[in-house]
Order: structure tokens, then C-alpha cells, then sequence
């Protein structure tokens, strides 16, 4: 359930609102409207959390070769320590790009063997101007020999030499006649022996930073825990820069002027605020909240129920204060959702060893499992269930598994079902026409109609809940009518992608009938009709049936789009068939793959290779479709029918 909130103000005075604010934190029940502080220790806060951020996430990237013993600091010297993480990286960094830089130039002068500035610098003041140029080896001979040229050395493609000059020539300045092949090459800032010097002191500090770094990791857990209180000072310093303060006033003291807050409590938590603001002498005022309050959502239900939690939190879904607490709806589909999609026993049998073994360590300690090792148990059972109903087991045939197993399956979905050969059933479409059903494709129609029924009942639960909601209001009629085109459709879709034959949308010898006189046929696309008209006139009723008709006149395109909307939502369940079917294709190409190997000894153990990967791949897959697929369906089919858009936020009180 969705838990009641009351809507609270908090008026004290100015200068008593941070010992207040401390109160209300050590109270711990209050959920305040968010606000946007601002002020000088706030920014501080914020600047020295980013940097603990920035720490941690830098020492979580290194991997040590031994679990360091933990240690733990205060919060100002995890900051110190944070802000010497951050250094020490950027130290590094600048070291890598000086090593880059370095070896470049080392690269570019390879060919110039040692090369020293200051030789040059020297033979300058001598009266000698040398600058070093590098040209094809094919044109060397073609320079003016009123260039004086001193070869340094070539290879195949390139010749080095020095140009010999009475003056020192200037960055862009290049002698007369002097062929535009040669290039003049830049002299370096430090000889090249330094900059290989350099590079190996580099390197050396880079092994001294590293050590540094690894030997920070122990202080990680103190990093972390200094980044919550550094979150709490935040959240402190922006509601108290935040809060609401009355304005200076000269004909009013400064000791009585007032500042406020306001924020929302569960109703049943009142209590405790009405007796701390009696003892702390604050004005209080509490009320429901209005029908456009922006509420938290507090939800509340039975630790089996809660068993969700882990995948909703994942999905970061919330239902809105308004809308409805789907947690149990959302659990049993789930469940069912996932079952099927992964559709094999003997996976099921897997997740449901690894829930087992995941609550071990707590029982040991005397604990309470985690709600996920629960969950993993319970989906794991779930799929063995659907295992054994269509006898899938590990994408094994029916005839390599015992007949014990094959007693379990339900002879309308099973594997064994569709091994067999023959003609289930024979039908005659209106024109007389005969069609022989075999036990595989009746198998088929039948998995299709199941997931079909479980759309029929998702759906049909939603809008029931939906009448429910409205039922003091004519507005109930529009839930019913779509109700009503719900099941009307549900046959349409039964007859159009089933089987059209099995399932006439006229009279046939197939129909059937209600009390021997009326088609089923007739009676489904009555419902569609009476129930477009119920929805079309009442689904917007706001106090006026004829404003109710105007706005679904508006809206026109999207009503009657609406109508083929239910067509495909309960076409949209076919996917748990279908994805299965997948699944079902994946692991029985993989044992088909092992299989022959098993019979040889020196291939044993790469059939068991194959064996493990290819089950594995496909159980990976099986979780991504849960996710696409299993998920979707409770989140978009079955809420868009409840008219729900998640657009609620988690209660989050203000505590310590």
C-alpha cells in the first residue's frame, strides 16, 4: 500500500532554525520539499565532497595483488588525503604527457645522433651558424654551391646536413637558392641525452606515485564514510540556507523574526512531530496534501510482497502518490513473466540452488537473508515449474528424459505433447473445408492462448482496480467499458492469430455458443462496440456526461486508436512464447553441438566446455530478456491499462 502523508509547515524563529533543523533530523520522520540553497559553507561542503568523490573513484580503479587492512582517518584528514589522491593523479598524468612529449622529440632527432644545444650555442659565439636540415636524398646534389652544405648523413630516402651561415638565421628565414625540398629541422630545448634522463626520472616517480596511490587503498572505507557525512553536511547547509526567512523589518526586532519550512510525514508518524514541535515552542500546521502537491511515495507491504523491492529500486520505478501500489501485481506477473521467458527446469533448478547458497552465510551469522537471495529463489522455483508443466529440462528431447519427469508436464503444453505423430484435432472452417490439427502445432496454439488468457487477466485486473478507484463516480462506466472491449478483443486476437478456424469470428461448425443460442463470436464483438460506446462516453466524466462526449470528440484519432491499442497489448503477451521458443532453440543446438562428443574420452572435456559456455550464454540472454520483455509488461501494458506513469519519487525523511 501507497501510505498516507500529511503535509506539514514548520514556522521558528531565525536565529533558533539550525538548532531546529537539528532537531527535525534526530526526529528523523520528515520529508522536506526540496530547496536550493546558497551560501559560502555550502559551496565549501559541496567543492571538498566533490573531491572525496573524485578521490574515491581514482582509488577504486586500482587493483592491489593483497586485500589492504582497512584504516580509518577523521573526516578533515580524508579530505587532506583526497586532496593529495587528486594531486598525486594529476602529478601523474602531467609525468605521462612529459614522457610522451619527450620521447617524441627523441624520435624526431633519432637520425641526428646526439644532439646538444649548447654545442651550437658555442660554435655561434665562435662565428659559426649551423642549422640542421633534412631533404631527400635525390635532390641533395641539385643545392647551389653558393650554399655552403655539410653532409651529416643518409639513408635511402633522406639526407642530413647542416647549413653553414655568417649570421644566425631567424625561425622562418631560409638561405637563397636553397632547394623548397630541403626542411629545416627545430633544434630541441635539451640535448637529446637529457631527455632520455628525464623520461627515466619520470618513469621513477610514476613507480612512487603508483606506490603512494596502492598504499592509500586501505583508506578507502574512510573515504567513503567521510563522503556520507560530507552528504549530510550538504543536505544540512542547503536546507538551512534554503529555508523560508522573513524579511528585515526596522519596526520589528531582529530576535522575532521568523523562518519556515514545509515538507510531508506519513500519518501515522504525526504524532511524533505534533510532541517535538510542543517541546521545541514551533508554530506547526498539518493537512492533507492537495490534489497538485508534488508527495512522496511510501510504500508499505507484507516482507513477501517486499520481495519486489529489489527489481523495482533497479528499474528506478515509483508509482506517484495518487496511483496505485502495484507491488503484489507486479511480484505474481513477474514471477509468471520470468518463468516462462526462461522456460527451462533445469535453469530454474540452477537459480534456485544459487538463492540457497546465497542465504547460507547469513544463516551462519544469524541474520536475515537479503530480500534479492529470496527473490532468486523463489524466480528460480518459479521456472521449474514451468519447466516441469512443458517438459523442459536443460533443452534435453523428451525421449532422453525419464518418464517421471514426462509425468509432471501438462499434456496440453507439453514437449511430449509435440513429439507426438498424428492428427490431434480435425476442423471445418464455414465453406466445409477440413483442416487436421497435429499434436505440435496444437501445443503451439495452446502455449499462444495462455499467454493470451495471462494478458486477458493483467489487463482485466487493472481495469477492475480502475472501477474500483471510480466506482461513487459515473466514471466507473468508461473502466467497464473497456473492460468489456478487453474481452471482446481478447477473442478477436484468439481468432485472428491463433487460429481462425479453432476460433470463428462467424457461424461455423466450430463455433461456440452461450447457451446453445448466441455465438461467442457475436457476443465478443458486441462487447467491443457496447463497450467503445461506454468508454467513449464516460472515460473523461468530470461532473458533465456532455463535457465527457466533447472531450472524447477532441480526442477522436486517439479513441478509436485506444480500441486498436487493446488489440495489440494482448498481442504483446505472445512474446513470452516467443522468446522461450528462442531460448528452447539456443540450448538444444547447443547439447546437439556436445552431444556427439560425449562418447569420447579425449573430447570429454571440450563437449563439457561447450556444454558450460552455451548454457551460460543463454541464461545471460534469458536475464537480458527478463528485463526488455518481463519487465515491459508490467510497466507499460498493465500500468498504461491502470493508468499509471511512475512519476512518483522514494520518501527519503531528513534523518541522521
Amino acid at each position: 500500500m501507497i501510505v498516507p502523508m500529511k503535509k506539514l509547515s514548520i514556522v521558528v524563529l531565525e536565529k533558533e532554525r539550525r538548532q531546529a533543523l537539528k532537531t527535525l533530523r534526530r526526529l528523523g520522520v520528515v520529508h522536506v520539499e526540496e530547496v536550493k540553497g546558497e551560501s559560502e559553507e555550502l559551496s565549501s561542503f559541496k567543492n571538498k565532497n566533490s573531491k572525496i568523490e573524485l578521490a574515491i573513484s581514482l582509488l577504486s580503479e586500482i587493483k592491489t595483488k593483497k586485500i589492504p587492512e582497512t584504516s580509518m582517518l577523521s573526516k578533515d584528514d580524508s579530505f587532506a588525503l583526497a586532496d593529495k589522491i587528486i594531486s598525486l593523479t594529476e602529478e601523474k598524468k602531467n609525468l605521462f604527457s612529459s614522457i610522451a612529449s619527450d620521447k617524441t622529440e627523441l624520435d624526431r632527432l633519432k637520425k641526428w645522433g646526439n644532439v646538444v644545444p649548447e654545442d651550437f650555442d658555442f660554435l655561434a659565439e665562435k662565428g659559426v651558424y649551423l642549422s640542421m636540415y633534412e631533404m631527400p636524398s635525390s635532390k641533395y646534389n641539385s643545392i647551389d654551391e653558393s650554399i655552403d652544405t655539410l653532409l651529416v648523413n643518409d639513408d635511402k630516402d633522406i639526407s642530413r646536413f647542416f647549413v653553414i651561415s655568417d649570421h644566425k638565421l631567424a625561425q622562418n628565414e631560409r638561405p637563397e637558392n636553397l632547394p623548397p625540398e630541403a626542411y629545416r629541422v627545430v633544434l630541441p630545448k635539451k640535448s637529446t641525452v637529457q631527455l632520455a634522463d628525464t623520461i627515466e626520472q619520470n618513469k621513477k616517480r610514476i613507480t612512487e606515485i603508483d606506490s603512494e596511490l596502492a598504499d592509500s587503498v586501505k583508506y578507502l572505507p574512510s573515504l567513503k564514510k567521510a563522503g556520507e557525512n560530507f552528504g549530510k553536511d550538504i543536505e544540512f547547509e542547503n536546507l538551512y540556507s534554503g529555508m523560508g526567512v522573513e524579511e528585515k523589518n526596522e519596526q520589528k526586532p531582529e530576535a522575532v523574526r521568523l523562518a519556515w519550512l514545509t515538507g510531508y510525514v506519513p500519518a501515522e508518524e504525526l504524532e511524533k512531530v505534533e510532541k517535538t514541535a510542543v517541546e521545541s515552542k514551533w508554530a506547526f500546521a498539518a493537512d492533507d496534501p492537495a490534489a497538485d502537491d508534488n508527495v512522496p511515495t511510501k510504500l508499505k507491504n507484507n516482507k513477501f510482497v517486499s520481495l519486489i523491492y529489489p527489481v523495482t529500486d533497479f528499474l528506478g520505478t515509483v508509482p506517484g502518490y495518487n496511483e496505485f501500489d502495484i507491488s503484489n501485481w507486479f511480484l505474481l506477473f513477474f514471477t509468471i513473466f520470468f518463468g516462462m521467458i526462461f522456460g527451462d527446469g533445469g535453469y530454474g533448478g540452477l537459480l534456485l540452488a544459487g538463492g540457497i547458497l546465497a542465504m547460507v552465510p547469513s544463516f551462519k551469522k544469524r541474520q536475515a537473508p537479503s530480500p534479492m537471495a529470496f527473490l532468486l529463489s523463489l524466480l528460480g522455483l518459479a521456472t521449474m515449474v514451468w519447466g516441469a508443466v512443458t517438459c523442459t529440462w536443460f533443452g534435453l528431447t523428451p525421449e532422453q528424459l525419464p518418464d517421471c519427469i514426462k509425468m509432471l508436464s501438462v499434456p496440453a503444453l507439453s514437449n511430449v505433447t509435440s513429439a507426438k505423430e498424428g492428427v490431434k484435432m480435425v476442423l471445418h472452417s464455414a465453406s466445409g473445408a477440413v483442416t487436421e490439427i497435429s499434436y505440435s502445432a496444437w501445443v503451439k496454439e495452446n502455449l499462444q492462448i495462455f499467454c493470451f488468457t495471462l494478458a486477458l487477466i493483467q489487463l482485466a485486473i487493472a481495469h477492475l482496480k480502475g472501477i474500483a478507484k471510480n466506482i461513487r463516480s459515473p466514471k466507473f462506466l468508461g473502466d467497464l467499458g473497456s473492460l468489456l472491449q478487453l474481452g471482446g478483443m481478447y477473442y478477436v486476437v484468439l481468432s485472428m492469430v491463433v487460429d481462425g478456424i479453432r476460433f470463428p469470428l462467424g457461424i461455423t461448425p466450430e463455433s461456440y455458443w452461450l447457451f446453445d443460442k448466441i455465438p461467442v463470436a457475436y457476443i465478443a464483438l458486441g462487447a467491443i462496440a457496447f463497450g467503445f460506446v461506454l468508454s467513449f462516453v464516460f472515460s473523461n466524466y468530470e461532473g458533465s456526461i456532455g463535457k465527457s462526449i466533447l472531450e472524447s470528440c477532441k480526442n477522436i484519432v486517439s479513441v478509436l486508436l485506444g480500441v486498436v491499442n487493446v488489440f495489440s497489448d494482448i498481442v504483446s503477451y505472445i512474446r513470452l512464447w516467443a522468446v522461450a521458443l528462442a531460448g528452447g532453440a539456443i540450448s538444444a543446438t547447443v547439447n546437439e553441438m556436445a552431444g556427439p562428443m560425449l562418447g569420447h574420452l579425449a573430447m570429454f572435456i571440450c563437449a563439457i566446455l561447450i556444454l558450460t559456455v552455451g548454457h551460460g550464454l543463454n541464461m545471460i540472454l534469458n536475464v537480458l530478456s527478463v528485463i526488455v520483455h518481463g519487465v515491459r509488461l508490467n510497466t507499460l501494458e498493465f500500468s498504461t491499462h491502470l493508468g499509471m506513469s511512475w512519476t512518483g519519487f522514494k520518501y527519503r525523511p531528513f534523518s541522521e
